[in-house]
């Protein structure tokens, strides 16, 4: 009777109703003053300019031929940068998760580093490749002599296209390839079994199973394309700036508030479109089916896959490689060779530049607004994460599908809202240096607790119940069996936290000081103003960026346990 008592104790609910609210208490207060009350500011002024409700000033501006033009060119170029990364990544999906190869492990990783890094970084790495200072323009001139064209593709679509499908071919090669891999090689085995070509078999077999996993990839790469901000800002010219980038140019240069508040509810309306059908696809993807790793895997037998394999190598070479090793290259060129030149200058506020600060002095706000985040983002998401896994309810499922909304929202959206809803005590934070790192936790803390949940829930209640046997408290047996069990994920997810942190831009751009600026941020002002200076500082700025961004990556990658803190 007192073992079945104790295995009751370990097996019940482990927070009591006052706990639980204990510690629902800070990432409610964080959402509510954080999330909901920006956004609900955006849509009341979209609504009511005047503080009364009237619909006259939200159909002049979607009326108004500008506007209409901002739509259209925001929804063609998502369709069209969608398109090119499925046409891209549904091949590199299958050579990865079907294709036996030396370094496949490496370059599967290194396929995900595009996808983490932030999207000022994407921009200046294009802006290198594509640029008159291109190593391309060099080969060019040493080819075909002082006549040879110049390639500038600055400010036109095929960048921002090009940038949309390096930042999202990641989402298409592990969504699909993930799924790929958990499908059962029999059902096309048993299809060549009757005589059809493995391609045959791959495309009437495996791609309908698939469809779900495809349609789910592409429509959160649409979403991430949709909202695209970083890159087309720097990457686009006039005539080509999304929601996002009018969202901006509304605020902080016509000072148009109700103009960005109509623009923000039109872009919500449609994030939450993109998200549902998300949503819907993905609850119909392929369930994932416990195989050995390589089960699936086989070496290339044709000459036709060969050469298939080859081609995706060089595509993944050409795509995701040269553009930050165009951007390591530009931040050494000097005006007569290479050098440090940029980097060291980065110490001192050089004539002619445009920051407030030294380049230098960025780096470290980065990395203490980051960590601030980081820890955060950690403490808040540990807590929804115990409050989930140990007690559930409506309450918690709220609090659970509240911190995730941030990840489907606007972050200019988010940031825009902090400058017209956080002016009043005693959530007056619009002169506060917290604002940064609250912004930037704000975007992170959804991922703590999305790396937290499932680690939690996976700890063998066995462990529980013997701990309870032997007389341990719920308190005690979440202290010493729970905690040690998870720290590692913890650890892991702090590391994402901080690489969100350390590169978040769409935010941070609305509410960093002058004074105060974070890498991104200067490596924007930098890119903005002419001469040879500034974009070193950028280069420059940029590449230590990257360096970090992808330290932490590989830092995560050794950390994590098993499928945790994976994408």
């Amino acid at each position: 009777m007192a073992v079945a008592r104790a295995t009751a104790r370990a097996t019940r609910p482990t927070l009591s109703r006052g706990g639980q609210l204990a510690l629902l208490a800070p990432p409610t207060l964080f959402l509510l003053v954080l999330f909901v009350q920006p956004v609900a500011a955006i849509v009341w002024r979209g609504l009511a300019p005047d503080g009364a409700p009237d619909l006259s000033g939200v159909v002049g501006v979607l009326t108004s031929p500008s506007v209409r033009g901002v739509v259209w060119f925001t929804l063609w170029q998502a369709v069209a940068s969608t398109a090119l990364t499925l046409a891209l990544g549904l091949p590199g999906a299958y050579a990865l998760s079907r294709l036996r190869f030396r370094g496949r492990r490496t370059v599967s990783a290194l396929v995900l580093v595009p996808f983490v890094l932030p999207t000022v970084v994407v921009g200046s790495a294009f802006l290198a490749l594509l640029g008159p200072r291109s190593p391309i323009n060099s080969a060019l001139v040493g080819l075909l002599g002082s006549g040879a064209p110049t390639l500038d593709l600055r400010r036109t679509v095929v960048a921002i296209l090009l940038a949309h499908a390096f930042f999202n071919y990641a989402v298409v090669v592990r969504t699909v390839g993930g799924a790929w891999a958990n499908l059962d090689p029999r059902l096309e085995d048993a299809a060549r079994s009757l005589g059809a070509s493995r391609w045959r078999a791959v495309r009437e077999v495996a791609l309908p199973l698939l469809r779900p996993a495809i349609l789910a990839s592409a429509a959160i790469v649409f979403l991430f394309t949709f909202t695209s901000f970083g890159v087309v800002l720097l990457l686009g010219g006039p005539g080509l700036a999304t929601l996002e980038v009018e969202i901006h140019r509304a605020t902080v240069q016509l000072l148009d508030l109700p103009l960005a508040s109509v623009l923000a509810l039109l872009q919500l309306v449609a994030v939450i479109a993109a998200l549902t059908v998300y949503g819907r696809l993905q609850r119909r993807s392929v369930a994932r089916t416990p195989r050995a790793a390589d089960e699936a895997l086989h070496a290339p037998a044709t000459a036709s896959e060969r050469w298939f394999l080859r081609a995706n190598l060089v595509v993944i070479g050409l795509l995701l490689v040269a553009p930050p090793a165009v951007l390591v290259e530009r931040a050494l060129a000097t005006g007569d060779g290479y050098g440090l030149g940029h980097f060291t200058g980065l110490a001192t506020q050089a004539r002619g530049t445009v920051l407030a600060v030294a380049p230098l002095a960025a780096v470290r706000n980065s990395l203490v607004f980051a960590v601030a985040a980081a820890v955060i983002a950690t403490v808040l998401g540990t807590c929804t994460a115990i409050a989930v896994t140990g007690r559930r309810g409506r309450l918690t499922r709220l609090v659970d599908r509240g911190l995730m909304l941030p990840l489907g929202t606007s972050a200019v959206t988010v940031g825009f809202g902090f400058l017209i809803s956080l002016d009043r005590p005693p959530f007056d934070l619009r002169g506060s240096v917290l604002l940064v790192p609250l912004a930037q936790a704000l975007i992170a803390t959804p991922f703590v607790v999305r790396s937290l949940v499932p680690a939690i829930e996976a700890i063998d209640t066995r462990l529980r119940e013997a701990a309870g046997v032997l007389g341990a408290t719920p308190r005690r047996i979440w202290r010493e069996v729970d905690l040690p069990i998870v720290a590692r994920t913890a650890l892991v997810a702090t590391g994402f936290a901080f690489a969100i942190a350390v590169g978040e831009f769409g935010a941070t751009v609305f509410v960093a000081r002058a004074e105060l600026p974070t890498v991104p941020v200067a490596i924007f002002r930098a890119l903005g103003r002419p001469g040879a200076a500034n974009f070193g500082q950028a280069m420059a700025l940029s590449t230590i960026l990257m360096a970090v961004t992808a330290s932490a990556l590989l830092l995560i990658d050794r950390l994590r346990v098993g499928e945790v803190g994976r994408f």
